[in-house]
């Protein structure tokens, strides 16, 4: 729990010490801040004279100008060059302006020459061993900058236990970070034909820091020789920014229409479009017995969100360590979420969620519903 509670205190700091100043920003713009990984000494990974900064960087560039064709988008990048940025500094920039969202690219690899496909990683915790290996990957940029034990106060990107240790820090944002990897990852699968090994989640420090909705992008390995030959060309490239391009857009009619404004915050961009949404559950009864903190609204309803992925499970308890009351939400049957409980009172899901982390969830937070739309529990406390 020290690590926890250092790690949000440097957060904390960086963005109230951020130069609020430094970038300018129309209020009325969607601000997208685009970053590509790596860059300048870090070459990141290299493999068949592939190198994952350079394609990283033009793909970031041509995902730029796909943007722009939305008047309403202002595209904001950590790196326009060959130039080394470090981690710290890339959410610091999209905290700084208060960003929309934050995109980061890379560029994946193995000691195999056979895997390939595209990933989407989202912010969260997971002990799976091929997930800790590309968090410590993405974060062993860490390393090439000064004073990193000062800046990152103990946090090893070689530790497993450091990485695990780095709690969700930003849990509002997350359903909208696994809609926006489910729309990417969509249109890579059926607009391009690319191999879609799916959205995960890791404790990856560029993500973790970044108070929005945020995506990692791995495009595909570069230990692939045919997947390399692909990213590192022009057509590859232009391929991939404008599936990406087309996800992002889709992401922002979805959350704020058409236009944006000023009149567009952060709070209701979390209402989710309730057409699209389809849910069913293994008990429908509410666990509303207890007395204690209730919406003032009639129609908010809390749940525990515990898990998430591409597989739909029969909703019985053995499938979820015990758990009886879970029900499941998708979006069009491309990613599938699994709650626990269904109450009205605010304290009775608290206790909910300490029951579902009892039983091995521990990324497991609480998730809100007004009117049958998902928003920030916030919100539905109002």
């Amino acid at each position: 729990m020290t690590l926890v509670r250092t790690i949000k205190t440097i957060i904390v700091l960086l963005i109230v010490l951020s130069p609020k100043n430094t970038f300018s920003q129309s209020k009325n713009k969607f601000v997208i801040i685009l970053d590509a990984g790596h860059g300048g000494k870090d070459p990141g990974n290299s493999y068949h004279g592939f190198v994952e900064k350079e394609i990283a960087l033009k793909t970031a560039l041509k995902l730029e100008k796909f943007l722009k064709k939305d008047s309403d988008i202002e595209v904001v990048h950590t790196r326009k060059s060959d130039v080394f940025i470090e981690l710290v500094d890339r959410p610091k920039k999209a905290n700084s302006m208060d960003a929309n969202l934050f995109v980061s690219i890379h560029c994946n690899s193995v000691s195999n020459p056979i895997p390939f496909g595209t990933e989407t990683f989202v912010m969260g915790l997971t002990r799976s061993k091929g997930n800790l290996e590309i968090a410590k990957q993405e974060n062993s940029v860490i390393l090439l900058e000064k004073n990193y034990k000062q800046t990152y106060k103990g946090f090893d990107p070689k530790n497993p236990t450091t990485l695990i240790g780095l709690k969700m820090l930003q849990e509002d944002y997350l359903e909208r970070s696994i809609q926006l990897a489910s729309k990417i990852e969509s249109n890579f699968k059926h607009k391009l034909n690319r191999k879609s090994r799916g959205i995960k989640q890791s404790p990856l420090w560029v993500l973790d820091a970044a108070y929005m909705p945020s995506v990692l992008i791995e495009l595909g390995f570069l230990s692939n020789n045919k997947e390399g030959l692909y990213l590192n060309s022009n057509a590859g490239q232009e391929a991939m920014a404008g599936a990406i391009a087309s996800a992002i857009i889709s992401y922002k009619k979805e959350y704020f229409g058409n236009g944006y404004s000023s009149k567009n915050d952060k709070a209701s961009s979390n209402k989710t479009s309730g057409k699209e949404i389809s849910e069913s559950s293994a008990s429908a009864k509410d666990k509303n017995n207890a007395s204690g903190q209730k919406s003032k609204s009639a129609n908010v309803i809390f749940k525990v969100q515990f898990a998430a992925g591409n597989q739909n499970i029969k909703l019985v308890p053995s499938n979820f360590k015990g758990l009886k009351n879970v029900s499941v939400r998708t979006n069009n049957g491309n990613f599938y979420k699994y709650a626990y409980g269904q109450t009205d009172d605010y304290n009775q899901s608290k206790k909910d969620l300490k029951e579902v982390k009892s039983k091995g969830y521990t990324s497991a937070y609480i998730i809100a519903f007004k009117d049958g739309k998902n928003v920030s529990v916030e919100e539905a406390l109002k």
